[in-house]
């Protein structure tokens, strides 16, 4: 992101909601690694059983 565009979030919503946005878009891709993690060792234990 850049930086103008940063500052202009914040100055219009509010840091907290600033903040919020920052942090929902990083843990995006974590959530999604976690997911598929969970989906692949839900596949594993299905096929030992």
């Amino acid at each position: 992101m850049d930086w103008e565009i940063i500052s202009s979030i914040v100055q219009n919503v509010g840091f907290p909601i600033a903040i919020t946005v920052y942090l929902l878009v990083r843990m995006e891709s974590k959530m999604d690694q976690l997911s598929g993690c969970i989906a692949e060792l839900s596949r594993t234990l299905e096929s030992k059983n």
